[in-house]
């Protein structure tokens, strides 16, 4: 519990400084630089919410750690065949990319099943691409555990996942701007870049449920779902928010599938409230309130997408 809960061996801590002289750069870059128009910039409201959404997902990273803290040892203790060494090189490679499959197969789950993008799409709310949108963090991060159980069972000590993920928190900060065009052709083949990234925000129909990499792209391109950047994306939700009060953007999807689950009057319609895709409706409703969210999701599923 020392190891999990000291902020001098969280990778945040010391990059905490560093994000902060990241922003202002970047809004001496759109002042000062030559650039394309075509960038969304900063916008005051926009930025305090983002920010204001990071410092409170602080206080749930931590409670999110202490609560899955102890089901994570419990595994490790008396079920993982072997504990592999935490002092070799190769073992932080083997636990930073284990955990990055998780994270990717957790933000797939966040963005394909309604439960987890009641969650997850607070992150996604924002119209702009800028290094303050990184800071849009969700509160909600309980799914999470379900993808890091393997590591644990496969000898990986609990308190260096939590190591892991702030090293993928970190990384994933960089790639939230428009101020990097497409970066040396080896990387953007390997790694997760700001041109991948920003075609995971965007809106268009081509780009939805795409690019889903922490650090490295290379599982979209294993499980096909890597799209690249064709043209300027569309940020924010495929409806307009307009709203900038945090409880609304962290919590209001979940009171509309409540809404949803007690308007079903069939067990299994409730079920697909909450474990269907986002706007997902019986077929005696599309047509209705979530019908152009469903048709969105539908086409893209259909291959009306490029990938």
């Amino acid at each position: 519990m020392y190891e999990l809960l000291d902020p001098m061996k969280n990778p945040v801590t010391y990059a905490a400084p560093f994000f902060i002289l990241t922003i202002f750069i970047e809004l001496g870059a759109l002042k000062w630089l030559d650039h394309d128009d075509n960038v969304t910039g900063y916008a005051l409201k926009d930025a305090r919410t983002s920010i204001s959404m990071g410092v409170g997902s602080l206080f749930f990273l931590t409670a999110f750690k202490i609560a899955t803290f102890f089901g994570y040892i419990a595994i490790f203790t008396y079920l993982a065949p072997w504990h592999l060494p935490t002092d070799t090189w190769w073992y932080w490679v083997l636990v930073t990319l284990g955990l990055d499959l998780g994270y990717y197969w957790h933000h797939r789950f966040s963005h394909r099943v309604r439960i987890g993008w009641a969650g997850h799409q607070a992150h996604h709310s924002s119209e702009y691409m800028n290094y303050g949108t990184a800071l849009r963090q969700k509160w909600n991060p309980w799914f999470e555990f379900f993808f890091w159980l393997p590591l644990p069972l496969l000898g990986f000590a609990p308190w260096t996942l939590y190591v892991a993920f702030g090293v993928n928190l970190v990384f994933q900060f960089f790639v939230h701007t428009e101020m990097i065009d497409k970066m040396w052709r080896p990387i953007e083949l390997i790694f997760n870049t700001p041109s991948h990234h920003r075609v995971h925000h965007g809106s268009d129909p081509e780009y939805l449920d795409k690019n889903y990499a922490g650090i490295l792209i290379i599982w979209d391109r294993m499980f096909r779902t890597f799209t690249a950047e064709r043209q300027r994306p569309t940020y924010g939700l495929t409806y307009k928010v307009d709203t900038y009060n945090l409880l609304k953007l962290q919590y209001g999807d979940y009171l509309q599938m409540a809404r949803d689950v007690r308007s079903a009057h069939r067990f299994r319609d409730k079920l697909g409230y909450i474990f269907g895709p986002p706007g997902w409706a019986p077929a005696h409703q599309v047509g209705g309130k979530d019908a152009a969210r469903q048709l969105a999701h539908e086409a893209e599923h259909a291959g009306a997408s490029p990938s």
